[in-house]
């Protein structure tokens, strides 16, 4: 998803904490809901666009996943944290929420990410893991695939249902 020439971090010490930053490069593709409610540029987002876009962020949680040590954990996979660049590639973005996956302890965490797309079994046992995750990127793959956010499509087939019962 992201090359490591693209990006670059920043850190700088104030008194005895330091801060970190993750610098990005601007992307000129947009948001992927951007991209996906505008009925002009949606048209460019091709089949292979789309299944690109899913297998980029699956590659990189995979990456963040299994080839980070330790591993990390996004806690907000969303459409709104994916940036497209100007060939349609997918930047996962916004890791304000991530965290460190502690393996051999328990990884217990307060709530976090976007509503529709938090996996249920975080909101009943509140401990983080990499299916939490993958059941958002899920979400997020059907989104893509779609072209409409999921809330949308259950709005639509209740009101088609609705409208059939009258």
């Amino acid at each position: 998803m992201e090359d490591r020439e693209e990006s670059s971090g920043l850190s700088y010490h104030v008194g005895k904490q330091s801060v970190s930053f993750l610098v990005y490069k601007f992307l000129e593709g947009g948001s992927l809901p951007e991209r996906l409610r505008n009925d002009e540029k949606v048209t460019e987002l091709d089949w292979i666009k789309r299944v690109n876009i899913v297998k980029g962020v699956a590659y990189v949680l995979s990456y963040m996943h299994h080839e980070c040590s330790p591993p990390i954990l996004h806690r907000d996979i969303s459409s709104k944290n994916v940036l497209l660049d100007h060939e349609d590639r997918p930047h996962l973005s916004d890791f304000g929420t991530a965290k460190l996956l502690r393996p051999n302890s328990s990884n217990w965490t307060s709530f976090a990410g976007t509503f529709g797309y938090v996996a249920p079994k975080l909101a009943y046992t509140m401990e983080i893991n990499e299916s939490c995750e993958t059941y958002s990127s899920g979400l997020l793959s059907l989104e893509v695939i779609l072209g409409q956010h999921l809330a949308d499509l259950v709005h639509t087939v209740s009101s088609l249902s609705s409208t059939s019962e009258s």
